[in-house]
């Protein structure tokens, strides 16, 4: 079973510096590194401003990155700047209650809205989890059963690109599943789950973390070199996204 547990296990004895952005009162910061100390992960580098997050991230001065509470638009225009991105893809790793973490994207409003980037959202996603020993189930999502054609334009096109998806990877190894828009059975039989676009996966996940209670550990940048960690700031804790990080940037070197 992939847990949070698994990802701890994995980042404690990792060397790794994880910096972390962070605004807020003296005793935030306390709260932070008391707590990575009493898990066994090294102490995080607290950082109150996005842009030297990120130079810090691409000089390598810190191994990995965290978000924390920093504004989402300055961090992702940081990120697009210095690493001379056009677009970035991330993906939130999200554990119910009792059972195993799925991978979830596209998990920003303006992600994956091109058959290309779902394509590229299915390698990347299923190397991570390999990366962590477990092997990819994909669920692609649509807007409707397949018997729903005709009915709307949008739908048409969000069943279309899940066809053509899946044909994509017809033969390639990877098991990838059309399931329509029974998000229900993709959760029960998926680890990484693809949403139609942007802002269907971003209420897929609010729904999941807010109102489901689902564990919401991060969202990788998952096609950047560096390790960067994606973070909401409703977050009460961020023990479980600088564990992440640094898991991630141990398995690296």
């Amino acid at each position: 079973m992939f847990t949070a547990r698994t990802i701890l296990d994995v980042a404690r004895g990792s060397d790794a510096r994880v910096g972390i952005g962070f605004v807020g009162e003296d005793q935030g910061v306390r709260r932070i590194t008391s707590a990575t100390r009493r898990i066994g992960l090294e102490k995080p580098i607290i950082f109150n401003d996005p842009w030297r997050l990120v130079e810090a991230l691409s000089s390598g001065d810190i191994d990995a990155a965290v978000r924390g509470n920093l504004d989402a638009n300055s961090t992702i225009s940081a990120i697009k700047r210095i690493f001379s991105l056009k677009r970035i893809l991330r993906a939130a790793l999200m554990q119910p209650k009792k059972g195993s973490i799925i991978l979830l994207a596209p998990v920003g409003v303006d992600e994956g809205w091109a058959v290309e980037d779902k394509i590229e959202f299915i390698n990347l996603g299923s190397k991570f989890l390999t990366n962590f020993n477990i092997e990819p189930r994909i669920g692609v999502l649509s807007g409707g059963r397949k018997g729903d054609k005709g009915r709307h334009p949008i739908v048409d096109k969000t069943l279309e690109d899940a066809e053509f998806v899946v044909r994509h990877f017809a033969g390639s190894g990877l098991d990838v599943k059309d399931c329509e828009i029974l998000i229900e059975n993709a959760i029960a039989d998926r680890n990484l789950i693809l949403a139609p676009d942007g802002i269907s996966g971003n209420l897929i996940f609010r729904a999941l973390h807010f109102l489901g209670g689902w564990r919401a550990i991060g969202a990788p940048v998952l096609n950047l070199e560096k390790v960067f960690i994606d973070t909401s700031r409703a977050k009460k804790s961020y023990i479980d996204s600088i564990a992440l990080a640094s898991a991630i940037a141990s398995m690296r070197k």
